[in-house]
């Protein structure tokens, strides 16, 4: 497993590691004997050419020392998870995780029982995929003893040693594998690890509502999304995840229909696209994934009668996009789009998903003067009566000529009076 390390400095001129609270981090730990290094996946991205997102740092200082020296030299310090050997240190409102050298000496499922220390080789071990388990130190040269630089290079995800024991120490692993493979990964998944997550299966249920949703919502925005998708459900795995039943298909077309259009991946949507076909679906995976109350009505929206869509003509799009909204509209019938299969260059959906672009709803112009002048006097038939007159505007297709809005007025209230009559 061990492998040396590279001997060049390949980051050295990586901004991030030579200027900044980077920089400032490690200059304030590489001191008194201690060492710190940039690990995990900020490497792994420069390998890559990427951005290096979050910075995350390791040092064999221990974790009161971290603390200690942080004080002194006047930079933010909070004790996230100190117990485990994690302080965060905050410079110019950027947070910058450190945490101490460690190896586990017992794990129950995502809880472990850790001993702080100095080997380099031991807790990049413990790391869980080997494009992972790089660090990178002070001067650009990076540290790789688990054959993580060629697993990078060839985007071939892998786990450390042995991928059951990855998995057991924290069954999250089995859905990080598929997320981290769609965003970094190229190919067919790692096949000792795929039949590895499948053995491992049964852990999924045990994890918290919102460990998944995180992994989850970062998966199906990621490059590799459809694919990794496909490869879960052919694996029995979405539907522990999602709380029933998955639908794969879909969401390889809201990608594709999304492409199209030359929109920005949607979350949402593409949750949506993977797991509600009914408003019941909605509530169900709301449920099991805790998603938040407009995550949750977003949801609900969607998956509201979006069949209906299949015969609708443009005058009954117009009256569902004055219904619903833009952006409730667009969801709802790109989702239609997606479950409606067959060709997503289709000119007709297009037209559907791009009518808010030409066309922007009235506000409807009777108000309640209006019908108070007809003698009708203010209290529930008032509000009844707008909602009658309301609806038959929609239905005339949204006139504003004066003769036609008093027709519609006067009809409303007669009606209303003929009720009250009767």
């Amino acid at each position: 497993m061990s492998a040396e390390p590279i001997l060049e400095p390949v980051l050295a001129d990586a901004p991030w590691l030579t200027a900044g609270g980077t920089a400032r981090v490690l200059q304030l730990l590489n001191a008194d004997g201690e060492e710190a290094r940039v690990v995990g996946g900020t490497v792994r991205n420069a390998l890559l050419g990427l951005p290096p997102g979050d910075t995350d740092i390791a040092t064999t200082a221990r974790p009161d020392e971290v603390v200690r020296r942080a004080k002194a030299a006047g930079i933010k310090c909070v004790p996230t998870g100190i117990d485990h050997g994690t302080v965060t240190l905050v410079i110019d409102s950027v947070p910058y995780e450190v945490t101490t050298l460690r190896e586990d000496t017992e794990t129950f499922g995502r809880k472990a029982r850790v001993a702080f220390g100095r080997d380099w080789v031991k807790d990049a071990e413990r790391r869980d995929f080997t494009m992972n388990g790089l660090s990178v130190d002070a001067s650009g040269v990076v540290y790789d003893y688990v054959g993580g630089i060629a697993d990078a290079r060839a985007r071939r995800v892998r786990f450390i040693g042995d991928a059951d024991q990855r998995i057991a120490e924290d069954y999250l692993r089995i859905l990080r594998f598929f997320r981290i493979h769609a965003a970094f990964g190229a190919g067919e998944p790692d096949r000792d690890g795929y039949l590895a997550c499948i053995r491992g299966r049964a852990g999924l249920a045990a994890l918290s509502a919102e460990r998944v949703r995180l992994e989850m919502l970062k998966l199906l925005v990621a490059g590799g999304a459809s694919a990794a998708t496909l490869a879960m459900a052919d694996a029995g795995l979405l539907q522990t995840l999602t709380g029933g039943v998955a639908y794969a298909g879909p969401l390889t077309a809201m990608i594709a229909i999304e492409q199209e259009l030359r929109l920005p991946p949607s979350v949402t949507r593409r949750l949506a696209a993977l797991t509600v076909a009914v408003t019941e679906d909605a509530k169900r995976v709301a449920t099991r994934l805790r998603l938040s109350n407009a995550e949750a009505k977003a949801l609900d929206s969607m998956g509201h009668r979006w069949w209906r869509f299949a015969t609708k003509n443009e005058a009954d799009a117009r009256r569902l996009l004055y219904r619903l909204g833009p952006e409730r509209y667009h969801d709802r019938v790109l989702l239609a789009w997606a479950r409606a299969g067959g060709d997503v260059t289709s000119s007709r959906w297009r037209e559907l998903a791009e009518l808010p672009q030409r066309w922007t709803a009235p506000k409807f112009p009777l108000r309640a003067a209006d019908f108070i002048a007809r003698g009708m006097a203010e209290g529930p038939a008032l509000g009844h009566v707008l909602t009658l007159a309301e609806d038959a505007w929609l239905a005339a297709d949204f006139p504003l000529d004066e003769a036609a809005l008093a027709s519609i007025a006067d009809q409303a209230a007669a009606r209303i009076s003929r009720d009250e009559r009767t």
